[in-house]
């Protein structure tokens, strides 16, 4: 009589099913998207000499490797899903780990919700159609992958290995095409003169600046780290794996993009491989393009779902926001916060549709979050002598306190040990 009830009240938990090659697909999918079409455009009007502006790329690919290096070893040391909240509240505390968290939350949900505005509007001008449904299309997208992901992880983890295999073999196939149909580039005009001194150190630093926000996305993995089924094994080798993967493709593209256009030309292109594309096939470019774009943006969106729910749902198991977001199916989906998740980039793409920085709705909404936020929260538990106990154990190395949702009183000396412990 007492078995069934016990059974009902044992909190479900995230399902460590995932391996290598979702962390790959992630890390890939995440990290490539409408930036790798843009900035080459940028990073050549800086430095329109083909050896700097191939070293960029290069440099901010050795930039996030060794970011990607360092968060790998943290993921395996605290194998607990979440992202960089897990990492800033274990180190830091409640506090400074709540704001990095609810940040982080809204800015992924906003991610996605910028990821199916681009797929909205590229569609739209594909298939004229379509005219003014972009905003309707934006948030069919977003919810069908909330659908598709409230089944479990296994269903949002086949997702994104699809979706990044594509993407993948898109940006392949541009690639050959580039050398294959480029075969003649468009004579070489005489560009600007190399900037020397310090004026080359500046005009690094404006082109990192583009190649470091194109290559961001690498720290994707770390948002499921108790998912893995071999977190010390299979974290590092997804984020380095997959860091080294982006770094190929992102080389191999800008290698592809010279070999139709010289430096000069590509410099100060809003989006360099339309360009390319315009040259190579004609009227068919603009199809070509945005057909790639949209391609590429399906796992972007993807895996900013995955991670938005992620971090909402290790807030709500650590007592930072409510326990319902902590609410697990038997697919491994905190459910809860992906609909949260879900309502909030939504939101953001029915009241901010544009990308205008002075646009008012791109300042006012993230304040209308936050207000909306705080019916969300719980006041922020005290760090108790116990919490700090159980936080200096785990720094000597006893085993954490199990994962699972914190329940909102403890039964036992050891459960309460547990609860409010940095995770």
């Amino acid at each position: 009589m007492t078995t069934a009830p016990a059974a009902r009240a044992t909190p479900r938990r995230l399902l460590p099913v995932l391996g290598i090659g979702f962390g790959l697909a992630v890390t890939v999918g995440n990290s490539i998207g409408a930036g790798i079409l843009r900035a080459p455009g940028e990073v050549a009007g800086h430095l329109p000499v083909t050896w700097l502006y191939l070293a960029a790329w290069v440099l901010g690919g050795l930039y996030a490797l060794l970011g990607a290096i360092q968060l790998a070893e943290l993921g395996a040391m605290i194998p607990r899903s979440g992202g960089q909240y897990v990492f800033s509240r274990y180190a830091l505390g409640e506090y400074p780990g709540f704001i990095v968290g609810w940040s982080d939350w809204i800015s992924t949900a906003g991610t996605a919700a910028a990821v199916s505005i681009v797929i909205g509007e590229f569609s739209v001008a594909l298939f004229p159609s379509l005219i003014g449904l972009a905003t309707t299309i934006a948030t069919a997208v977003i919810v069908i992958f909330a659908i598709a992901q409230w089944r479990g992880i296994r269903w949002g983890s086949a997702i994104q290995n699809t979706t990044s295999l594509l993407k993948t073999l898109a940006f392949l196939a541009l690639a050959i095409a580039a050398f294959a149909v480029g075969g003649e580039p468009a004579p070489i005009e005489a560009g600007p003169v190399p900037p020397g001194g310090f004026a080359i150190a500046a005009a690094f630093v404006l082109s990192l600046q583009a190649v470091i926000y194109t290559y961001d996305g690498w720290s994707a993995t770390s948002y499921f780290c108790e998912e893995v089924e071999n977190p010390g094994r299979d974290i590092p080798r997804s984020m380095i794996g997959g860091v080294l993967s982006v770094i190929a493709i992102y080389l191999l593209v800008n290698v592809a993009l010279l070999a139709v256009l010289p430096v000069s030309s590509i410099a100060g292109q809003a989006f360099a491989a339309g360009a390319v594309a315009n040259v190579m096939f004609g009227a068919w470019g603009d199809p070509v393009f945005r057909g790639l774009t949209i391609v590429s943006m399906l796992s972007a969106l993807n895996s900013n779902h995955l991670m938005a729910s992620r971090v909402l749902f290790a807030m709500s198991r650590d007592g930072l926001v409510t326990s319902r977001a902590a609410i697990v199916n038997d697919g491994g989906t905190p459910t809860m916060a992906l609909l949260a998740s879900t309502i909030v980039a939504v939101i953001f793409v029915l009241f901010g549709r544009t990308f205008e920085p002075a646009s008012p709705a791109t300042w006012a909404i993230p304040i209308v979050l936050l207000a909306i936020g705080g019916g969300l929260l719980q006041p922020a538990r005290r760090i108790t002598a116990r919490a700090w106990l159980a936080a200096t154990q785990e720094v000597a190395g006893e085993p954490p306190a199990p994962v699972a949702p914190v329940a909102p009183a403890a039964s036992s000396p050891a459960a309460a040990a547990g609860q409010g412990a940095p995770s």
